[in-house]
C-alpha cells in the first residue's frame, strides 16, 4: 500500500477539506480534524498540519497538494531473533519492553501495549518512533496520550523488591521474564475476546531461556509470541511500550530523588558512584540500598569513596 505524508498550512488544509467534502467520513481518533475515503485512497488530516494519504491513489492525490515521493521502505533492521511475517509492521500486535536494568538507581519497569492495525497511523502521529531516538522530556509528553489511547499494562519493580528477589538468587533475566509475562497477561485480559495477530517481545534472552525462567508460573503467554532485538524499530507496539516503561522509570526516579534530596543520576558510571557516596554519608546504607540495585559494583565503589571522605 502506497502512502505519503505532507505538512500543510491551515489555508491548504481548509482547501483540502472543501475539495474532499463529498467524500468525508467520520474519524473519532485523537488529533484527526478531517478524513475522506475515495475508491482508491484514504486522506487523513491531523491537527498538527500533517496529512496522510494512503492507498493505490495516495501519490496521485497527494500530488494535488504538494511535492511528494513515495514513502521509502523501512531500512533493514540489524536485529537478532526470529524471522517476522511479511508486512509485520502493519499487523495488530502486542509489544513489550523494559527499562532500568542497567541503572544503579531506580527500578526495573516493564510495559506491554496492544496496537491494532487501524491504530498504527494514529500512534505514529502521536509521536512514536524508535524510542532510542527520543529524549526523556519528549517521552514524558507522549506517554499520557499513549496510555489514554492504547490497551496497556506497566509494572514497576521497586528497588526494595528487586533487592529481595535478587538476594534469593534470581537473575536479571528471570526478573525481566516474569515481569514481561505478567504485563502481557494483563494486556490480553484487558482485550477480552480480541486477539492480536502476534506478540513481540524485545529480546533479552533466547526463547528457550526465557520460558525456562517462567516455567513455574501458573499462566504463561505462549501463543503467537515472537522475539527480536531492537523490536521497537519493528513495530510501533514495542516502541509505545518502551516509552511507557521509560516514563514509569522516570517517575519513580523523581520520587526517589525527592526522598534523597538530590536529582539521582542515571546509568552506572563514576557520577553515580559519587552521588551514591554522598547519600551514604548523609543518610546511611539502609537509605541508599532502598533506592538502588544493591548487587551492582557501584555499591562497593560508593562505600570506598565515602570511607575516604569521612
Amino acid at each position: 500500500m502506497s502512502q505519503s505524508v505532507l505538512q500543510l498550512d491551515k489555508e491548504k488544509i481548509d482547501k483540502l477539506m472543501l475539495h474532499y467534502a463529498t467524500f468525508k467520513v467520520a474519524r473519532n481518533a485523537p488529533g484527526v480534524i478531517f478524513a475522506a475515503k475515495l475508491s482508491d485512497a484514504a486522506i487523513t488530516a491531523y491537527r498538527s498540519g500533517k496529512v496522510l494519504f494512503q492507498g493505490g491513489g495516495a501519490l496521485r492525490e497527494a500530488a494535488l497538494w504538494g511535492s511528494v515521493d513515495a514513502q521509502p521502505s523501512p531500512k533493514k533492521q540489524n536485529t537478532k531473533g526470529e524471522t517476522l511475517p511479511e508486512r509485520f509492521s502493519e499487523l495488530s500486535v502486542v509489544g513489550s519492553d523494559e527499562t532500568g536494568t542497567g541503572d544503579f538507581f531506580g527500578p526495573v519497569t516493564v510495559a506491554a501495549c496492544f496496537v491494532r492495525s487501524d491504530q498504527i497511523e494514529l500512534v505514529d502521529e502521536l509521536g512514536v518512533k524508535d524510542s532510542k531516538q527520543l529524549n526523556d522530556d519528549l517521552m514524558r509528553r507522549i506517554a499520557p496520550d499513549l496510555q489514554a489511547t492504547l490497551v496497556h499494562s506497566v509494572l514497576t519493580l521497586t528497588n526494595e523488591k528487586y533487592n529481595e528477589v535478587q538476594a534469593k538468587g534470581w537473575s536479571q533475566g528471570k526478573i525481566k521474564a516474569l515481569l514481561h509475562n505478567q504485563a502481557l497477561k494483563h494486556v490480553l485480559r484487558k482485550m477480552n475476546s480480541e486477539k492480536p495477530d502476534y506478540i513481540l517481545i524485545d529480546q533479552f534472552a533466547e526463547r528457550g531461556i526465557y520460558y525456562n525462567h517462567i516455567k513455574n508460573e501458573p499462566e504463561i503467554v505462549r501463543e503467537n509470541v515472537l522475539f527480536s532485538t531492537k523490536a521497537e524499530g519493528l513495530h510501533v507496539a514495542v516502541a509505545a511500550a518502551s516509552i511507557i516503561a521509560r516514563v514509569a522509570f522516570l517517575e519513580e526516579m523523581d520520587r526517589l530523588s525527592s526522598i534523597a534530596g538530590v536529582q539521582l543520576p542515571k546509568g552506572a558510571g563514576r557520577g553515580v558512584d559519587e552521588a551514591a557516596a554522598r547519600i551514604l554519608l548523609k543518610s546511611g546504607e539502609t537509605a541508599l540500598k532502598s533506592m538502588t540495585k544493591w548487587h551492582f559494583a557501584n555499591a562497593e565503589k560508593a562505600k570506598k569513596i565515602a570511607a575516604m571522605k569521612r
